[in-house]
């Protein structure tokens, strides 16, 4: 069995109080499932880990049901691999270089979308704010940041998401999953 290196990211965690998680606990119940070499990042819900098999979805669902079981809450989880999330990196449709970390975020998506889900949008009525979809992925320029975006308050309703585990990070953090995740 080949080893792996994954990141989960759990969506909603430690917003204004709400669904605490501790990160050294984070990282005793992602090791509790067997992983090694667990590293978490922030404290809004990136934990990096080693993983002999198994495939993201099963992983995600191991891992939820475990924080469910420690925590007592349920938490949306979406795993990726390394090459994953290194291939959404290097896909970006935007000039990452140039931006700020906070201009620049992912959402990042349990399934793949098409662009009919956001057929119904106006791009023109939030320029300068752009949005592109990848991979399982959705690519937001908000060049005042996220905190005030009006495209990224509006991709970020329910209607658009149904049936979709959907989770954003900025690109500082897009890049640090990637080196977290890279094994070195």
């Amino acid at each position: 069995m080949t080893t792996e290196r994954y990141a989960a990211l759990l969506r909603g965690i430690n917003v204004g109080g709400k669904k605490k998680v501790p990160m050294a606990q984070l990282c005793s119940v992602v090791e509790g499932l067997g992983c090694t070499d667990v590293r978490t990042y922030l404290q809004s819900g990136n934990v990096t880990f080693a993983a002999d098999g198994g495939d993201e979805t099963s992983l995600a669902r191991d891992v939820a049901a475990a924080v469910n079981g420690e925590f007592g809450f349920a938490v949306d989880i979406v795993v990726r691999d390394h090459a994953y999330l290194r291939g959404v990196m290097e896909a970006c449709p935007f000039p990452a270089a140039e931006l700020q970390g906070r201009q620049l975020h992912v959402t990042y998506f349990s399934e793949p979308v098409s662009a009919e889900r956001f057929a119904g949008l106006d791009p023109a009525a939030y320029a300068p704010e752009e949005f592109r979809l990848g991979d399982r992925a959705l690519y937001l320029y908000a060049p005042d940041g996220l905190g005030t975006s009006r495209l990224g308050a509006r991709l970020s309703r329910p209607a658009l998401n149904k049936g979709l585990i959907a989770t954003s990070r900025n690109w500082n953090t897009v890049v640090e999953l990637v080196e977290l995740t890279s094994g070195v």
